[in-house]
């Protein structure tokens, strides 16, 4: 048979060499360039904040673990390649096989040594980018401490499953990888050069490449006995109960012992195939090899599938429950929610919903001095367009979607107050605004806090308006604020992307950034920024690294840049605590406070871990989620864990930028790891000023998920846990149409049991899959309690009404239905606010729920109209808490909520008092302004007027009108009841 000619592989010109050796420069010169640029300006945001350490450490890690996993991946797998050409065959058989490989073998020997190098470069590329992620397992491995406990089932320090363990398998993914390639590149090498003859006759694999195979298989399936043996481990993190985590009874008596016998099979199979070496026949190790798979099998598969099914399942509750136990000690512990951390309180026993003693709740009632006076009326999650409308100012400004609760002490009284700070919207800048001059050297940062008290309105024409007690520009009030500058806030960005200002100017220089309208004009007060913050970019180098870094040529061209210039970037507070420590999840809503007379953003941080034994794992994202986020709030990722502690306060100073981390949870061992491996970056909690521990809150992100947890958790039986016959569920949002679930609540409320308000974050919970309620949670943010968890427990057999239950009583009752109706008109529409659920006494449960009116134009904003409780199921809808409170509890009964809850009768254009005045008594007064009567037959007459003149302005569209008509019907409808009362009066 005649031998076809090998066909020659075609040659590029060398023009076309030239140019494509060009070309790659080119690609390889611009991503150096860019990518250096982006490290280059990190490293300065690092050195700017003070946090170089950060920077160092992790970019240290992660360049050893690059060459590190790149090296060995890279190499050994050249190594084996190499060897698989250094021991091909010197002769091959004739065959039309090897005839077709030829003309591979002309084509790769002359470039054998670019190819192999090729071949390393690239795997071990691809294996060190693979690597260096896992910076954050190598560091807490490197610098593990205790926990101080041990797993029930293996006697080991938990230590070894949240930080050895993710490492050891780390190490044994790379070295199945490692030898996976190790023997693809063998067996492709011996294909092309004849060591490996697949239609060859004769021999089918020459010596070498027999002995070298082997090799690599005994080491594969060594590999497997070492990972046989962590399988054992990995047991603690089983699913196989289904209602429960953690190993179970299947794992401990059929899987466990299963791995153990698979350890000693793999490692004779492996000795089987290391004994080829010498004996150097298949058959050995094949038999060895089919042995274990039968082994994985029928021990590994079949035997604990039996077990499951024949034994654990016909009695699983017995069977399971020694395993139960273990995971809710496990959970709990992994969630914060152990004995210490958790006091459950049961309601009283005689309380049975709806049949409540009204006689001795309003002797609770009025003995009250802490929650009801402290009821909220403003819902910071509905009146952002309000603080807009009355304190923006200026279209550069802007408030959050979400405004925040903080407490504060003036004259000696802690109240709660819904805060904000003034930002810049970046968004919010016109056309012509937003020139990048305009853009980044002018408008370059907000000014102001303005506070209201929660459980202060003021009377408009409209309706109860915040009563803003900190408020304008320069801000003044009865909460001090010597700089209100904010240079760093969350509403400076565009499209999600971080806004960069150009600050700072030479001594002298005419001041160039809007600092806020002047006093009595229309006329602007100019300022230059003069605070540490910023990154110098005085030289021409940083220029033109900005210059690159941004894609603007005006960092090389403005005059606004000059030699006293610096960059502002990375100004969003969360992003900035991510950025300072990446090691660190960051609870999705930062708040404003005034710490030392400066604006500061208070964060809290999360160390987590998916790697604690026997704890329930949840998707970080889907447990935090509730019908706000999204909405002003910023969504953790959607990872999985399964331990959280709060263990960092973060703080960000909003002039300035300066980000300071503290340790808050000191009995945290994932917190001590990480601070071992940054020993410089977080300070001791003794550094916090008893200011700022004043403000700290209990995070709403944490509580989210402690309270999911809860659900299931709080049973301490096993029985009762597997059956689930006393599982709770967080209801959904009844104010919203969607079934996303209830936000928790920051109140200044008493505890059950307890003396004195104190500022707490609180749910509800209903009965799994019914709408009644089974218990009310609440986590102190007092700096003396601060953590204690409160589980109040109802009665099981007690219909109290849930949240939703609640919202239906007040939509269904005839005087809101026919008000709610009324305000959703053409022109406006009714908005619920918070329901907030206040326990009284020991025995009944009180709903609070401001109702606001906003109209549906493009300038409107909502307004207090109504309040309304629910006690025991009875309705109570006012226009100030006081009188709701009477109408459900009797006359008297509102006296214990003071004055301030009352939308008094101050107008709105006068300035808002700090003690707004009580309402006058309704009269009914005539549409021409005269003297009031307050005749029934007069009050009869100025309803039916005052329900045409809202007639008349629904239909003319004309709002303002129809707020007056509003305003007038109101009072037409309490003259009308105070008439009917009069008349009811007997005389004598």
């Amino acid at each position: 048979m005649a031998m076809r000619p090998p066909v020659s592989v075609p040659t590029l010109s060398r023009r076309a060499k030239v140019v494509i050796g060009a070309i790659a420069v080119l690609l390889v010169l611009f991503t150096a360039i860019g990518t250096l640029t982006n490290v280059y300006v990190d490293y300065l945001w690092f050195d700017e904040t003070g946090f170089t350490e950060v920077f160092w450490t992790e970019l240290q890690t992660r360049a050893l673990l690059f060459a590190v996993a790149g090296v060995a991946t890279g190499g050994l797998t050249a190594l084996a390649i190499h060897l698989a050409y250094r021991f091909r065959p010197a002769f091959r058989p004739m065959s039309l096989e090897q005839q077709n490989l030829e003309r591979y073998r002309q084509s790769l020997e002359p470039r054998r040594a670019l190819v192999l190098t090729g071949v390393a470069v690239v795997v071990g590329l691809f294996a060190g980018f693979t690597a260096q992620g896992s910076w954050e397992t190598w560091l807490t491995f490197r610098n593990a401490v205790p926990f101080g406990e041990v797993d029930p089932q293996f006697g080991l320090d938990l230590s070894f499953f949240v930080f050895e363990y993710p490492f050891y398998r780390l190490l044994i993914s790379f070295g199945f990888a490692i030898v996976l390639l190790a023997l693809i590149g063998s067996l492709l090498t011996h294909y092309v050069f004849g060591g490996l003859r697949l239609q060859t006759p004769g021999q089918k694999l020459t010596g070498a490449a027999m002995i070298q195979l082997s090799v690599l298989l005994g080491l594969f399936v060594a590999l497997k006995a070492v990972a046989y043996w962590f399988d054992r481990y990995a047991l603690v993190y089983s699913d196989r109960g289904g209602l429960f985590s953690g190993a179970s009874y299947t794992d401990v008596n059929a899987l466990l012992p299963a791995k153990t016998i698979l350890v000693f099979a793999a490692a004779f199979c492996a000795v089987a195939f290391f004994a080829n070496v010498v004996v150097r026949n298949f058959r050995l190790p094949a038999a060895a090899l089919v042995l274990l798979l039968l082994s994985s099998l029928v021990i590994g598969v079949a035997y604990p599938a039996i077990v499951q099914q024949f034994v654990v399942r016909p009695s699983a509750n017995e069977r399971e429950a020694a395993y139960i136990e273990r995971a809710i000690a496990s959970t709990r512990a992994a969630y914060g929610l152990t004995d210490d951390d958790v006091e459950y309180v049961d309601f009283a026993e005689e309380a049975t919903g709806d049949d409540v003693d009204t006689d001795a709740a309003l002797a609770q009632l009025r003995a009250d001095d802490a929650t009801i006076p402290n009821a909220r009326l403003l819902d910071p999650n509905v009146l952002a367009d309000t603080f807009t409308a009355r304190q923006q100012i200026r279209n550069v400004y802007g408030f959050p979607e979400r405004l925040d609760i903080d407490r504060y002490t003036i004259d000696g009284e802690t109240q709660d107050y819904v805060v904000a700070v003034r930002e810049l919207n970046s968004e919010g800048l016109s056309e012509n605004q937003s020139t990048w001059i305009n853009r980044h050297t002018v408008y370059t940062h907000g000014n102001g806090f303005v506070a209201a008290p929660a459980n202060q309105v003021i009377a408009s024409q409209e309706g109860g308006e915040p009563n803003f007690t900190s408020r304008d520009l320069p801000t003044t009030g009865d909460i001090d604020v010597e700089q209100a500058r904010v240079y760093y806030g969350e509403l400076i960005q565009d499209a999600g992307e971080d806004v960069y200002s150009v600050v700072g100017a030479p001594e002298g220089a005419q001041a160039r950034e809007f600092d806020r309208p002047e006093d009595g004009s229309d006329g602007e007060v100019n300022n230059t920024y003069d605070g540490e913050g910023g990154v110098a970019i005085g030289s021409f180098f940083r220029q033109l690294t900005f210059a690159i870094h941004y894609r603007e040529r005006n960092f090389l061209l403005s005059g606004a840049v000059n030699d006293a210039s610096k960059v502002l970037y990375v100004r969003d507070p969360r992003e900035r605590v991510e950025k300072a420590a990446p090691f660190l999840q960051v609870d999705g809503d930062p708040y404003p406070a005034v710490i030392g007379g400066r604006v500061t953003w208070i964060l809290d941080g999360y160390t987590t871990s998916d790697a604690y034994p026997y704890s329930e794992r949840m998707e970080l994202g889907e447990a935090a989620q509730d019908a706000l986020t999204g909405q002003g709030t910023t969504a953790l990722p959607n990872e999985q864990f399964n331990y959280i502690r709060n263990s960092v306060k973060a703080t960000v100073d909003a002039y300035d930028g300066t980000v300071t981390l503290y340790e808050w949870d000191e009995q945290d061992p994932v917190l001590q790891a990480y601070r071992a491996a940054f020993p410089d970056v977080i300070e001791d909690r003794d550094a916090m000023s008893e200011e700022l521990i004043g403000h700290v809150r209990y995070p709403e992100d944490l509580f989210k998920l402690q309270r999911d947890v809860l659900t299931r958790y709080h049973v301490s039986n096993p029985s009762d846990f597997y059956s689930q016959n006393d599982r709770w569920a967080v209801p959904a949002d009844p104010t919203v149409d969607t079934e996303e679930a209830q936000p928790p609540y920051y109140i200044l409320a008493a505890r059950p049991g307890e003396d004195g308000a104190i500022f707490q974050l609180t749910s509800a919970l209903n009965a799994f899959r019914r709408q009644n309620l089974s218990a009310f949670i609440s986590a102190s943010s007092d700096p003396e309690t601060y953590g204690e968890i409160q589980v109040l427990r109802l009665p099981g057999n007690t219909p109290f009404r849930g949240p939703q239950q609640v919202q239906q009583s007040f939509n269904t009752d005839d005087e809101v239905a026919q008000d709610l109706t009324l305000f959703n008109s053409q022109n406006s529409q009714a908005v619920f606010g918070n329901l907030l659920t206040l326990p009284i006494g020991g025995n009944g449960l009180l709903y609070v729920q401001p109702l606001y009116v906003e109209g549906t134009g493009e300038n409107s904003f909502p307004l207090l109209r109504k309040v309304l409780v629910n006690y025991g199921g009875r309705v109570g809808y006012a226009d100030t808490l006081s009188d709701a409170l009477d109408q459900v509890f009797g006359a008297g009964a509102g006296d214990t909520a003071t004055d301030s809850d009352d939308p008094g009768t101050t107008p709105d254009t006068e300035e808002p008092t700090t003690e707004p005045t009580t309402p006058a008594e309704p009269t009914t007064p005539p549409a021409d302004g005269g003297t009031p009567e307050v005749g029934l037959d007069a009050a009869v007459t100025e309803l039916d007027a005052a329900l045409q003149a809202l007639a008349d302005a629904q239909r003319a569209g004309d709002f303002a009108a129809q707020g007056e008509a509003l305003a007038r019907l109101q009072r037409a409808v309490e003259a009308y009841q105070a008439a009917q009362s009069a008349a009811a009066t007997p005389t004598g």
